[in-house]
């Protein structure tokens, strides 16, 4: 015990100076041991330093307390010391220890999931992604367990303050993975399917060398998005393995078959197949947007009727795309010319819909500043990649990689070092 109180005095005369933070964090590193022999006892040690001044110190202590185990009677003060830390700790100093910020992050994480209160972990790990993170474009390991606390406790909204940053950066493949596949669910729950086509297409065409779990699911829930979203699955890009291509269509051969279904246009066949396949969807816990899959037809049949009519009655749309009434007929229509699906009129007085070109001109100030802010969003975003491909053209270790494997190339083989380099 004497080693301890012994650390805990070099962590409160050492942290104040930047300059000895460093001696600080090796004498840490070297006193690890000791303080997980010493786990059950370092509450009281813990308490005697400030979370905020003795940020590093704090961290040790702290992560070397929550490896062991802790009993039910302390979940609720080691829940609340561990929020207070996050609140409090100096950003600079836990990033000189990202992994042991990162391991009591996800300990917190793990008892507010076990004592299932999800939502109390919510806000605690949103500031802690952001005090991990050097900048916005950084990705976190803490990240996909943010968004999956959000998706446990339906706190839907939250999740989108870390989806809508642009990620550059990314350290470990299965974060990403993670990240857009648990960021896809937060889009379909906010109904933001355009953003959840992107997240899951993200999943299913990044590199790998093998199929995973994470990109079959997410190629699962990708086929749906895309059928309620666009009517159609879109063509993957060239750059998707095609062996994990192949992979995936195997593991989800009811979602193509359902692709398959829905392409037809028939509402009973659609009806048919689902029912058919029923149970695997529910046991995917796909059943939700399956269901919406089927509810969209309604509105992909009627988007095919504005491509032959000028008008029609409320009652031949019904009759047309399988509805029972006139009325739900014109319900569908005007929700569909609400979200900008069609461009259409209802007369009430005779029942009859007259379809209509989109109105959009492309010439208004909004427009403008739409279309302008695009290209600038484009134009920071190449020059960000032409930084990254000069960085990893002169990467003496993808130098040395490339040499090994194309060891007969002519001069002419190689990119031309970037100007700024020479």
């Amino acid at each position: 015990m004497d080693s301890v109180e012994v650390l805990v005095a070099h962590i409160q005369d050492l942290s104040g100076n930047p300059v000895e933070l460093a001696h600080l964090h090796a004498i840490l590193k070297q006193s690890e041991d000791t303080l997980r022999v010493q786990a059950s006892r370092l509450v009281p040690f813990i308490e005697q330093l400030d979370p905020s001044s003795h940020s590093l110190g704090y961290l040790f202590l702290l992560e070397a307390y929550s490896s062991g185990p802790i009993l039910r009677e302390n979940i609720s003060s080691f829940l609340a010391c561990v929020v207070g830390f996050i609140n409090f700790c100096s950003a600079e100093q836990i990033r000189l220890a990202p992994d042991k910020f990162i391991s009591v992050c996800k300990r917190f994480k793990d008892q507010v999931i076990q004592h299932q209160v999800p939502i109390q972990g919510v806000a605690p790990l949103r500031t802690a992604v952001r005090k991990l993170q050097s900048s916005y474009e950084q990705l976190t390991a803490l990240h996909s367990d943010f968004l999956f606390l959000c998706l446990l406790s339906k706190c839907y909204k939250a999740g989108t303050s870390v989806l809508d940053d642009e990620v550059l950066e990314i350290d470990q493949p299965r974060d990403f993975f993670l990240f857009c596949y648990y960021g896809g669910m937060i889009n379909i729950g906010l109904k933001r399917f355009p953003k959840a086509l992107e997240c899951l297409h993200n999943v299913v065409t990044a590199p790998m060398s093998t199929i995973n779990a994470i990109a079959i699911e997410a190629y699962k829930k990708y086929i749906l998005v895309a059928l309620i979203h666009l009517g159609q699955i879109p063509s993957l890009p060239k750059y998707t393995a095609s062996t994990v291509l192949r992979s995936l269509k195997s593991y989800a051969q009811p979602y193509v078959g359902l692709a398959s279904s829905y392409a037809t246009g028939k509402f009973s066949e659609l009806e048919a197949f689902i029912q058919t396949n029923v149970e695997k969807f529910q046991t995917d816990n796909n059943l939700g947007l399956v269901k919406q899959v089927l509810s969209s037809l309604y509105k992909r049949n009627i988007q095919r009727l504005t491509q032959t009519y000028l008008t029609l009655s409320l009652q031949d749309i019904a009759n047309a795309v399988h509805l029972n009434t006139s009325k739900e007929a014109e319900m569908r229509v005007l929700q569909m010319i609400q979200d900008g699906d069609i461009f259409a009129t209802i007369n009430q007085k005779d029942g009859m819909v007259s379809f209509h070109e989109d109105p959009e001109q492309y010439k208004t100030c909004e427009m403008i500043d739409q279309i302008d802010s695009s290209i600038q969003r484009l134009m920071a975003l190449s020059k960000k990649l032409t930084a990254i491909d000069e960085h990893i053209s002169c990467d003496p270790a993808y130098i040395t990689k490339i040499g090994r494997e194309r060891p007969r190339l002519d001069f002419d083989d190689f990119d031309s070092v970037p100007h700024k380099f020479l």
